[in-house]
């Protein structure tokens, strides 16, 4: 196996590891509002958050950033909260181009907290290898491939409970949502670090 088929299949695995809930529910949480013609939105959104949380994870696993990892673990279910409730509190069919820009620029700033949650692990298997710059892009690749494959179960999904259970849309949204909310409490409660 190379160097990079190595760490695709980490990274593959770490985003597909259900201990690792938590950033499945906020890919979830994200796409929780999309229908599947709306694919291309939801490609923006997750390439948004990869990038975000491409950049901190190199950032951290290079040392150069450093966040209490108590912290982290709390903010990872801020952001599934927040980003449910947006899903709940939004009622509009159509949304403008700046609240897109919006929910873009807070997928990537998410993403930049959940860099910094792949980080430790992250560091961990890289402590003897001598060259970084494959394994952190083939880790990412990896993690990236996983969630595209979380976004179409979770587009498939919603097709077939609205489109032929028929289960109205806003519905759905609201339910997959409010799952995401009370998930995110819960763990904020245990994570809380003060």
């Amino acid at each position: 196996m190379s160097l990079f088929e190595l760490y695709f299949t980490l990274g593959l695995q770490h985003i597909a590891d259900l201990k690792g809930y938590d950033h499945i529910l906020f890919i979830l949480i994200l796409c929780a509002v999309y229908s599947l013609k709306e694919w291309k939105r939801v490609l923006i959104l997750v390439t948004a958050f990869t990038i975000g949380h491409s950049l901190t994870l190199a950032l951290a696993t290079l040392k150069v950033v450093k966040v209490d990892g108590d912290l982290i673990e709390f903010l990872i279910p801020l952001t599934i909260f927040i980003t449910a409730l947006v899903n709940v509190i939004i009622r509009k069919k159509k949304l403008s181009k700046l609240q897109h820009s919006l929910k873009y620029g807070a997928a990537l700033f998410f993403g930049l907290i959940h860099g910094l949650g792949f980080s430790n692990y992250l560091r961990s298997l890289l402590g003897a290898e001598k060259g970084l710059v494959l394994p952190l892009f083939s880790f990412n690749v990896g993690i990236e491939v996983g969630q595209i494959m979380i976004v179409v179960a979770i587009m498939l999904l919603t097709k077939v409970v609205v489109d032929v259970l028929r289960m109205p849309a806003r519905e759905w949204h609201v339910l997959l949502s409010g799952a995401g909310l009370g998930v995110s409490l819960v763990l904020m409660a245990e994570r809380f670090p003060f």
